[in-house]
């Protein structure tokens, strides 16, 4: 028997039995039983209910044939015939591979944990790109503010307190809070309102400073700036959030199927 989505060749004196011996066992049913639950509007669970409740007597026998007729199976395909064989969606491949071969469940295990960190290097580097992004637009951002807001006669705590006003006022149109509001309902946090953004909403932090600026120049008051770097948070967000939805990868469907042939 050939399990080929990891070019790894299990072969048996009697492969039938060895996948009807693995089909008869209580957690392959269970997982055959969640992935059609999952993935087939017409898969019969009070069929599976009976075989589940058999499993594991010493009696009880399961063949993908079985299988297929008795709850309307679409993971597991039986072919007869001379190029005949059993196949299975490779989500139920990999999990009878790894049954037979410890190795090959390491290498599944070995797999996860590298993508996983490769995943977390990849969102951390676009993380801090983005937070970088955000500062260099504070510039502007406090730039505008300097010369259009800050009269000279001002004291230096009126000053921080004019700068700490502008960055508060983006938070509210963001995050709904201001800073103070953020640290109040989570004392036990180190960082700020800003650190604990996503990567959106600091792409998003990053274009509101730069439309903040515009509108300081254009003299708009501090409501009439609130409504509308509010409509841009909201409507650039749902946009970001639409483009990563759509760029997800798809779902393996029937016609990835993995083979386990004679």
């Amino acid at each position: 028997m050939r399990v080929c989505s990891k070019k790894i060749e299990y072969k048996s004196d009697d492969p039938n039995a060895t996948i009807c011996n693995w089909m008869r066992n209580r957690e392959t049913l269970e997982y055959l039983g969640l992935w059609e639950s999952l993935h087939n509007p017409n898969f019969k669970p009070l069929e599976f209910e009976g075989f589940r409740s058999e499993a594991g007597l010493h009696a009880f026998t399961m063949s993908p044939t079985k299988w297929i007729n008795a709850v309307n199976a679409i993971g597991v395909v039986a072919k007869a015939g001379r190029y005949g064989g059993t196949y299975a969606h490779s989500d139920i491949a990999l999990e009878f591979a790894s049954w037979i071969s410890a190795e090959f469940k390491l290498y599944i295990v070995k797999d996860y944990q590298r993508i996983k960190h490769d995943e977390n290097s990849r969102l951390s580097l676009n993380w801090n790109l983005n937070r970088e992004i955000a500062k260099l637009n504070y510039r502007i951002h406090t730039d505008a503010i300097r010369d259009n807001l800050i009269p000279p006669d001002l004291t230096p705590e009126q000053i921080s307190y004019k700068y700490a006003n502008e960055a508060d006022l983006l938070n509210v149109a963001l995050f709904g809070k201001t800073a103070k509001q953020w640290r109040d309902e989570k004392p036990d946090k180190k960082s700020n309102i800003r650190d604990d953004a996503n990567l959106n909403q600091l792409l998003v932090l990053a274009n509101m400073e730069s439309y903040n600026a515009i509108l300081i120049e254009q003299g708009k008051l501090m409501s009439e700036r609130l409504v509308l770097l509010r409509d841009l948070a909201i409507r650039q967000m749902s946009t970001l959030t639409k483009m990563s939805t759509e760029h997800l990868p798809m779902l393996p469907g029937n016609k990835s199927e993995t083979e386990k042939d004679d």
